[in-house]
């Protein structure tokens, strides 16, 4: 895994191609990368972010950043009575006790 300014990207390796070809996480846009080398990946996914960043700047948009922190669930009616119940019995917000729960599940 890659991070650069915020932005991780995953690499994998064509055995076929001989190359290495990446993509940015996180993000409804799609930035991808390609090199030979392990420093070569790594130069252009700074590359690619770097161009990302100026392309969103000339067009006056503001670029995705990955992983803001929110997400939207649907849950079954009766897993969110349950969820809510939990965090209740913990004192806990909902967000909160989700929150501490994935956590935990992911270490």
């Amino acid at each position: 895994m890659l991070k650069y300014k915020g932005y991780t990207g995953i690499v994998q390796f064509d055995d076929e191609a001989m190359i290495f070809h990446g993509e940015v996480i996180g993000l409804r846009d799609v930035i991808t990368f390609r090199g030979i080398t392990p420093s070569e990946i790594k130069e252009e996914f700074e590359r690619s972010i770097d161009g990302y960043l100026d392309w969103c700047k000339e067009l006056g948009q503001e670029p995705e950043h990955p992983f803001s922190g929110n997400i939207h669930l649907r849950l079954k009616p009766d897993l969110h009575a349950k969820l809510s119940f939990e965090a209740k019995v913990c004192g806990l917000s909902l967000n909160n006790y989700i929150n501490q729960t994935l956590q935990r599940a992911v270490g």
